[in-house]
């Protein structure tokens, strides 16, 4: 199997070497905006004859691929997955599809149209802890769920420059916990009421986006959900789901990396916590990969096709209208 990887950059590195250790991955074609940074991605990968820097990202879409991974910069997603599509190559895209609500619909009914896998890279869905809440909850053993709860707190804030075209918090980070929710529960969110706020560096503010967010969400069959998220977290990277239930309640993503400490403090103290999605997730991104290998290999169906992207895209923007107008926002006054 031969595959591209568009984006050289941080969780394109990261995607580069997951792939080396995939059975039928035989050779990978590399390419970035910055033709240097890809060609230094191919060099420190291990056997050097499975690999190729192109010069330009072009180069892609005529170099005979099976599949394509998209992991370059969020402005780029639409258009490199548009393209792909139409050249009826196998796509996964790191969320989000497109930068905005309109763009995201676009890609989606586009792929829908040309019949062409595109996996989005929502790696929570393979995290194992949440694989098994999902189940739990399926087999009854929770009973009916009353409250399920999602955070996902940075330990640090992203660069300045990374903010003005990041989305914004609900956008760019909730959106794991928005689809997540879904993904658990099988339930879609119909109502939502969200509240932000900035009480770190400026650049938060001066951009128009939050630094701290949290929502209220009403599902359909009447459980309540509650996100939280912020970038100021120094104690750790900390991303956990809590599923309360009528017989019995779970979480995941509680272990002894978790950065919390539990008072009366007592007992040895714990490991290093995480550093941050990547390290947390690990496990996660290489099940996705190998569930996009599977996928344009004809295995197994879609774990994450475009339309899901688009129903957590909804909620993100329901939830972003809500925190600007302070109101309880209906997702189908988002839906388009």
């Amino acid at each position: 199997m031969r595959i591209g990887l568009a984006g050289a950059g941080r969780i394109g590195a990261r995607h580069a070497a997951a792939l080396y250790d995939v059975p039928e991955v035989e050779s990978l074609v590399i390419a970035d905006a910055d033709p240097g940074r890809a060609r230094d991605l191919a060099a420190r990968l291990p056997a050097p004859d499975r690999v190729t820097a192109l010069d330009t990202v072009e180069g892609l879409f005529s170099a005979g691929l099976d599949g394509l991974i998209v992991a370059a910069a969020t402005d780029a997603h639409a258009d490199l997955v548009d393209r792909a599509v139409r050249a009826r190559i196998s796509v996964f895209c790191e969320k989000p599809l497109a930068a905005d609500l309109d763009g995201t619909f676009q890609v989606v009914r586009a792929a829908a149209g040309a019949d062409v896998p595109v996996q989005v890279g929502f790696q929570r869905r393979f995290d194992a802890g949440n694989a098994a809440a999902r189940e739990a909850l399926a087999s009854g053993r929770l009973g009916w769920l009353h409250t399920v709860r999602s955070s996902s707190f940075d330990p640090a804030p992203p660069p300045a420059e990374y903010v003005p075209s990041s989305g914004g918090l609900f956008r760019d980070c909730v959106i794991h916990d928005l689809d997540l929710i879904r993904f658990v529960t099988g339930r879609e969110v119909v109502r939502v009421m969200a509240a932000g706020a900035n009480r770190g560096d400026d650049f938060f503010r001066e951009y128009g986006d939050i630094d701290t967010g949290s929502a209220l969400l009403i599902l359909d069959d009447g459980t309540l959900g509650q996100v939280a998220a912020t970038r100021y977290n120094a104690a750790g990277y900390d991303a956990r789901l809590e599923l309360f239930g009528s017989k019995d309640s779970v979480i995941t993503g509680l272990d002894d990396r978790t950065p919390v400490t539990a008072l009366p403090e007592q007992g040895e103290a714990p490991r290093a916590a995480y550093s941050g999605f990547m390290e947390r997730f690990s496990d996660a991104y290489d099940a996705e990969l190998q569930a996009f290998v599977d996928l344009v290999a004809g295995r197994r169906a879609n774990p994450c096709p475009p339309e899901e992207a688009l129903e957590a895209f909804y909620l993100a923007e329901a939830c972003e209208l809500s925190m600007r107008q302070g109101r309880i926002v209906g997702i189908e006054e988002v839906r388009r």
